[in-house]
């Protein structure tokens, strides 16, 4: 199975200076090639990113002033991956899968880049990655000794990350609960049938004060000056702490539920409507019920389970889950009373419970 791991880099000065260049290289030429793109197509071509690319490297031959984007530890192979980045971009688009590509800003990320070698295999292995042209980087924690073709290298609040994808052979199944059903919400992560629950941190709600003050620190602040950037740094950070927090205990749901059961059937949340309901969207967006059923659908493959999504529109939480009468029930109802056979259990538990009847 293909899998990917993203870890931090422990870099000094010199070498974020660097990874700068390259992202900056990056950013420059995939904000080129859009504007290249967008010019030919008003002028009636349908350009793709191979032209785009031979343009680019024909204009850069011919242009003196550009002579930085060749200098010496630089790798040249973050250009090619630029503009198929951009050509997959406006796949996505064509496709509707995605929105239209934008022009990338320095003032929101310094950005990303992928280099290899060459479509040759690179080592890895241990606390450090030989990536190629830049040199030997260290890693904050031990990486799995294997191979790889190419890394993306990317920042966020002010830290700098590599990834990569590589191959790995399957564990062996493990003995497993037949079928499971999981209901998704909002008060707590996930209830499954068998009356575990995973609580939600709400992490969104532990650091709301605290963005809060940082914000109005930084719209006191002067844009573009040294305090300002010091501030906006400080509010990156705290985001990133908040979506942390939200990732790792969407992790250790779907990795115990995946590894411990064969088949999971969980519901399919409209989660666009749901969105569009102000009164919810800030809570809807802190139980990340995309990135639960993602994380799901893959971690089922390694660990050798079975996903089954309930359709919509399935009323798990207006039915009963032993008798099986419908009623209505409000957002606010939060212990499901049945008016038919008087059984009486949580609401979360009842509709994971239909959810794995309907797995059955």
């Amino acid at each position: 199975m293909l899998l990917s791991i993203k870890t931090q880099l422990k870099l000094n000065s010199k070498e974020r200076v660097l990874m700068s260049k390259h992202a900056g290289i990056a950013r420059f030429t995939s904000c080129g090639g859009l504007a290249t793109w967008q010019a030919l197509y008003k002028d009636g071509y349908k350009p793709n990113h191979r032209f785009l690319r031979t343009f680019f490297n024909n204009h850069v031959k011919t242009n003196p002033d550009l002579f930085w984007l060749k200098e010496n530890g630089i790798c040249q192979k973050i250009t090619e991956f630029a503009f198929e980045k951009l050509g997959n971009a406006y796949k996505r688009f064509f496709k509707g899968l995605g929105d239209y590509p934008r022009f990338k800003k320095r003032s929101k990320s310094l950005g990303s880049f992928t280099i290899n070698s060459g479509g040759k295999p690179i080592n890895v292995g241990g606390t450090r990655i030989k990536l190629p042209t830049i040199g030997w980087v260290k890693t904050y924690e031990g990486l799995p000794h294997t191979s790889t073709t190419k890394f993306t290298v990317s920042e966020r609040a002010g830290n700098w990350y590599v990834s990569f994808s590589f191959e790995q052979e399957l564990p062996k199944p493990s003995i497993k609960i037949p079928i499971i059903g999981v209901d998704l919400g909002i008060k707590v992560l996930a209830t499954i049938s068998s009356g575990v629950v995973f609580h939600n941190p709400k992490a969104r709600d532990r650091m709301k004060k605290k963005l809060a003050k940082q914000s109005r620190q930084l719209s006191k602040k002067t844009r573009g000056s040294k305090r300002y950037l010091e501030q906006k740094l400080r509010v990156a950070k705290t985001h990133k702490r908040v979506h942390d927090i939200r990732l790792d205990a969407t992790h250790k749901a779907t990795t115990t539920i995946s590894k411990n059961h064969a088949k999971i059937v969980v519901e399919s949340l409209n989660v666009k409507g749901m969105m569009s309901n102000h009164k919810l969207a800030g809570a809807v967006g802190d139980a990340n019920f995309y990135e639960f059923r993602r994380q799901l659908e893959y971690k089922s493959k390694k660990f050798g389970s079975e996903v089954i999504n309930a359709f919509p529109f399935y009323p798990s939480s207006k039915t009963c889950s032993n008798c099986g009468h419908i009623q209505d029930m409000p957002l606010s109802v939060r212990i499901f009373d049945c008016q038919s056979c008087k059984v009486s259990l949580d609401r979360d538990w009842n509709a994971s419970k239909n959810l794995e009847k309907l797995g059955l």
